[in-house]
């Protein structure tokens, strides 16, 4: 497997090859929901560029900068099978931001408003940041997203739209784990019985998705997070929204896609999660 520190060193490279060129965005502690990303992207492509980059612009708290699970030798050992298709790209510092490390302001409308948006401002100035960097420098034809973090995924869209990137945005379903739990860097930071905990997250979800109840938003608030709090967890939000501008509602209507949104600690870990709201 190659692994490159810079674009040029990518690019060069590619530039002998001529090939199709498939982006998959990381911040490392890699796990079977990247690999997915990674596999989908292996068949879609000629090469793929695995980015690892911890952006600290994306980060409200400079804790969880410093307590990411970044593990670099691990992640290339879980790539290294899947393909020799794959160019593992770690970037430092001054290659993503060659002035200084700030992120760029953006507007992004209301789907960045609300959920995420508004419990970790500037966040997704962050993300769109490093991730216009990254599209600008490796130039791919795809880059692969997972839906776990599903608002971020929609900002991207209107990233690449609004600053004529020509990438095509491809979003991947969920990877969970056997009970349930959405895959996550961050679930390695669980103790042993927040991890026994977790899962109960999406299968609330799962539960009041198939409810009567699924008229009145506060009411299922309610549902979720008597379940939910009974087992070492906290609700920070839950939130249901159109698919089409992610603005919560408090009351649904037959005609339109919704998901739920939410966000749960776990101690000191932040857990978020996403599930389509099934109509009968």
């Amino acid at each position: 497997m190659l692994t490159f520190k810079t674009s040029e060193e990518v690019l060069t490279f590619l530039r002998l090859k001529s090939k199709h060129i498939g982006l998959v965005p990381t911040m490392g502690a890699l796990h079977r929901g990247h690999t997915s990303l990674v596999n989908k992207a292996c068949n879609e492509n000629d090469y793929v560029v695995v980015s690892i980059y911890l952006n600290p612009t994306q980060f409200n708290h400079a804790s969880d900068l410093e307590n990411y699970p970044l593990d670099l030798e691990r992640d290339k050992k879980l790539l290294k099978p899947l393909s020799d298709q794959i160019i593992f790209y770690t970037p430092e510092h001054k290659e993503i931001y060659p002035k200084k490390i700030q992120r760029n302001a953006y507007d992004f409308g209301t789907i960045s408003t609300h959920m995420e948006g508004f419990y970790r401002p500037g966040h997704f100035d962050g993300v769109a940041t490093v991730v216009e960097a990254l599209f600008k420098k490796i130039k791919p034809q795809k880059a692969y997203f997972g839906e776990k973090d599903f608002q971020q995924l929609q900002i991207i869209k209107v990233l690449n739209i609004q600053k004529k990137l020509n990438v095509n945005v491809i979003g991947c379903p969920i990877v969970r784990e056997k009970d349930g739990l959405a895959m996550s860097s961050r679930n390695k930071l669980l103790s042993p019985n927040e991890r026994k905990a977790a899962p109960i997250i999406y299968s609330t979800l799962k539960d009041l998705s198939q409810k009567d109840i699924k008229t009145d938003v506060s009411q299922m608030r309610q549902f979720f997070k008597e379940k939910v709090e009974q087992h070492l967890l906290k609700v920070e939000y839950f939130f249901v929204a159109p698919v089409c501008n992610l603005i919560p509602v408090s009351k649904l209507d037959s005609n339109i896609k919704y998901r739920f949104f939410v966000a749960v600690f776990a101690g000191k870990t932040r857990l978020i999660d996403t599930v389509e709201l099934v109509r009968i």
